[in-house]
């Protein structure tokens, strides 16, 4: 196995995607939990500032590879 400071630049970024990516997907797999009502309380409202904050973020790194100006955005709030 090839030390870190070996690795092409290729090799970083397919170790560091899918580390990422499988991260991302665990948190949604997370997320998807807050849906039972059993445990949580929660309006259409709610539910659709979550996911339209998720799709804004999932257009941004989207441009980002595109090679357009993505600009950070702010942290979600419910509030």
């Amino acid at each position: 196995m090839k030390s870190k400071a070996e690795e092409s630049k290729h090799e970083k970024f397919v170790r560091l995607a899918e580390a990422r990516t499988n991260k991302i997907i665990d948190t949604l797999q997370l997320l998807g939990n807050c849906a039972n009502t059993s445990f949580y309380e929660y309006t259409q409202d709610d539910v659709d500032q979550i996911f339209q904050a998720i799709e804004i973020e999932v257009r941004e790194a989207k441009r980002k590879f595109n090679k357009t100006d993505a600009e950070k955005s702010p942290r979600f709030t419910l509030r």
